[in-house]
């Protein structure tokens, strides 16, 4: 009974609680003086840094970081149609990363009602060490599910084994090899894709999809 080539797809998903949360705060001023605007937002944006130092010396923040000031002047037309005098605005950019969302929401909270406070989005995640340990498990998985539907095909042909030849992301298993040549064994990374940020301001997050997709060429003998 001659060999048949059975080419099959895996597919896994894991469904994570999110570790990490990342949100953007701004602080916005704006005037007809550049000196003032600009006093003005360092000042807005001082109480703004020292409750989240103040959390990351407790712990509950893990990392944070604030950009350069940024400054620009705008010009506006009146009624007739005539150019007015300029108006600055001037605005710092927070980013902090919190270990738990209640805590998050208590900052949000307080913060979300100081003078030119704007929160922003929040991005949900997972730390890096569990993201890659969860990958390579659904991965695994993923393998696991491409073989064993291999050995179904196999089974309802009459075929008693199965023998790998390519396991690859999916659409890059290669063209059969030519009449003769020996069969090799090619592995690559499984495809993640991952769900884990969403547009807009939530503190109830939902879990974190990580899955991965794989396709599979078997030799049925």
């Amino acid at each position: 009974m001659s060999d048949v080539t059975v080419t099959v797809r895996g597919e896994s998903e894991a469904r994570v609680a999110p570790e990490r949360a990342t949100i953007r705060a701004t602080v916005r001023a704006e005037g007809p003086e550049r000196a003032a605007v600009v006093d003005m937002a360092m000042r807005l944006a001082e109480p703004l840094r020292t409750s989240i130092t103040d959390r990351k010396d407790a712990g509950t923040v893990v990392e944070w970081s604030s950009k350069r000031l940024s400054v620009r002047a705008e010009r506006p037309w009146n009624n007739e149609g005539k150019r007015l005098a300029p108006v600055y605005y001037a605005s710092i950019d927070v980013t902090a990363t919190f270990t738990e969302a209640s805590e998050l929401s208590i900052w949000v909270s307080d913060i979300s009602a100081w003078d030119g406070v704007e929160v922003g989005w929040v991005d949900w995640h997972l730390t890096p060490a569990t993201r890659a340990r969860v990958e390579r498990e659904v991965a695994a998985a993923a393998v696991g599910v491409a073989v064993t539907r291999a050995e179904t095909y196999a089974e309802a042909l009459g075929r008693s084994s199965v023998t790998p030849v390519e396991i690859a992301d999916v659409g890059l298993i290669s063209s059969h090899d030519s009449a003769g040549a020996a069969p090799m064994l090619k592995a690559r990374g499984a495809a993640f894709a991952s769900a884990d940020s969403s547009p807009g301001m939530e503190y109830e997050p939902e879990e974190i999809v990580v899955s991965a997709t794989v396709e599979g060429r078997f030799i049925a003998r």
